[in-house]
């Protein structure tokens, strides 16, 4: 089994990483790469030159190219030790146009054109466009950079080998002087003001301060040495990872008083385990300055609300249960009763979910919910379990006609076996026979997709978190598609596919529980 298992999800995990370079390929080549910017208001307000170096800036942090510019050739002259400082200095400002550089400047501007052209780089010099001779038009001034398209091969490798990451003493850049680079152990977390029983490790050098420590919100041991990358978003959650972006919590502030490293106390939302180091950002904020006592100030705050991923789950997972604890006992039900009025009732039910759209029955429930005072609308700030309601209905009601489908099927062609007409002959009571034989046959369909609904819970549902405005992770992959956020597409895919493999495996051993027969370890039981 064991063996089994490990095969299965190393399979899985290759083919994951397959479905993310075909995701990779469809976005970078197949999609306009300019339709990124038909939400950007910042590109709507910039004009001229800038405009296109806007454009180019954003599509290399899109992950569609390489940016190299006349600057970056500069200094790379200046560390190779070609070029000193000076005359690296006299020789980076450019003319407006090619006929106005200094001599000196030109033929720099040409060796950096031979090394763009040496190593695959394009170069792309914008004149300036004037308004007079002396005023430079809205974003008119000069540029002189270059750029290649990155393969597809090296987005899928460097993503994969950066999935994961160690946090370690080397993060902040060596010039910088933040003393001795060390971890700490504690078993009095300065958190606390050092008066209570909290073991934490706090790093210098690395990037989080806290790299592990406990407090009272579950799972209660938290650590920041090892983070998963699933992909940095540019639109949906700016700068953030999709990871973060689907486990961050939402709400509002939770304000409590709070006394910061150097002493300061008063009311706030910080959440001081999740500090971050930000470079001289206390020489450049006072507040950074009045509070903390070293450049470790990112923080994130303490909200009142559960995280995309909470929402989805807690409304999937009650869901799922409400679906087992009325599909199987009405599946069971129809089986045993086929063609009676309970039969009757049920076939109707598992006909309309069939044949009405999800979309049209969620709002027909939704607007029967409403007549009767329940709450369409989701709102995290609300402390009525009420909002819940609605929208675990509507997520079960799909779920509870396929179980008592397919449940009622698999028991009908197991009663008209040869085995249980051999129970039968042999003395066995139909009591006996249902409970010993046909149920236990009939249900491993359905226990192999008990793991595959419990993890689905994560991912949320798209519709019907739109229709009641969950705030969960379901409708995600729909925001960034449609705001071409490629980091968050990409991320989600690969959560999806890693989830899809992980409960197949998971649903492939459930099974070899239930039913000591199935053996997939190629040996005869």
């Amino acid at each position: 089994m064991t063996k089994y298992v490990l095969k299965r999800l190393l399979h899985g995990l290759i083919s994951s990483i397959i479905v993310v370079g075909i995701v990779m390929v469809m976005i970078y080549t197949m999609l306009d790469r300019n339709l990124i910017f038909a939400q950007d208001p910042v590109f709507k307000n910039l004009g001229n030159n800038e405009k296109t170096a806007y454009m180019y800036r954003t599509w290399e942090e899109y992950g569609y190219i390489d940016l190299f510019s006349y600057q970056d050739y500069l200094l790379m002259l200046q560390e190779n030790g070609e070029i000193d400082e000076e005359t690296r200095k006299s020789v980076s400002t450019i003319g407006r146009k090619p006929e106005s550089d200094k001599p000196e400047t030109a033929a720099y501007i040409q060796k950096y054109q031979d090394y763009c052209d040496a190593n695959g780089y394009t170069v792309v010099r914008l004149n300036a466009v004037m308004v007079s001779p002396k005023k430079y038009a809205n974003g008119g001034k000069e540029q002189l950079f270059a750029s290649k398209d990155l393969p597809i091969a090296h987005r899928l490798i460097t993503y994969v080998t950066g999935f994961f990451s160690v946090d370690n003493i080397h993060y902040v850049d060596k010039d910088i002087d933040i003393g001795e680079r060390k971890l700490t152990f504690t078993l009095h977390d300065p958190v606390y003001g050092g008066n209570k029983f909290a073991p934490a490790i706090i790093g210098n050098g690395t990037y989080h301060k806290y790299l592990l420590y406990v407090d009272d919100k579950f799972p209660f041991i938290h650590q920041n040495v090892l983070t998963i990358n699933l992909g940095k978003s540019y639109a949906v959650n700016a700068g953030v990872d999709v990871s973060e972006t689907m486990v961050k919590k939402q709400g509002s502030y939770v304000l409590r008083s709070i006394t910061f490293p150097t002493g300061l106390t008063e009311e706030s939302a910080d959440d001081l385990h999740t500090a971050v180091f930000v470079a001289n950002s206390r020489e450049t904020n006072k507040v950074n300055a009045d509070r903390f006592t070293d450049d470790y100030t990112g923080v994130n705050t303490v909200k009142s609300g559960k995280s995309k991923m909470g929402y989805s789950f807690t409304i999937g997972i009650i869901a799922v249960f409400l679906s087992y604890l009325i599909g199987i006992p009405m599946g069971i039900a129809m089986a045993k009763n086929k063609d009676k009025l309970i039969d009757k009732i049920g076939t109707v039910y598992i006909v309309f979910i069939i044949a009405v759209p999800s979309l049209a029955y969620i709002f027909l429930f939704k607007a029967i919910g409403g007549k009767l005072g329940l709450p369409t609308t989701f709102d995290m700030e609300s402390s009525s379990k009420l909002i819940y309601v609605l929208p675990i209905i509507s997520l079960s009601l799909q779920s509870i006609g396929a179980l008592m489908r397919w449940l009622r099927r698999y028991m009908i062609d197991q009663m008209n076996s040869d085995y249980v007409k051999f129970a039968r002959s042999g003395g066995l009571t139909e009591g006996e026979i249902f409970r010993k034989h046909i149920l236990k046959n009939a249900s491993i369909p359905i226990v192999h997709g008990i793991p595959g609904g419990i993890l689905g819970a994560l991912v949320g549902a798209i519709v019907t978190e739109r229709v009641y405005t969950v705030p969960g992770a379901g409708n995600l992959l729909t925001v960034a598609i449609s705001m071409y956020d490629n980091g968050v597409i990409v991320g989600v895919t690969l959560f999806y596919a890693l989830l899809s493999v992980i409960s197949l495996v998971m649903g492939d051993v459930l099974i070899s529980i239930v039913d000591p027969r199935i053996n997939y370890s190629g040996k005869a039981r």
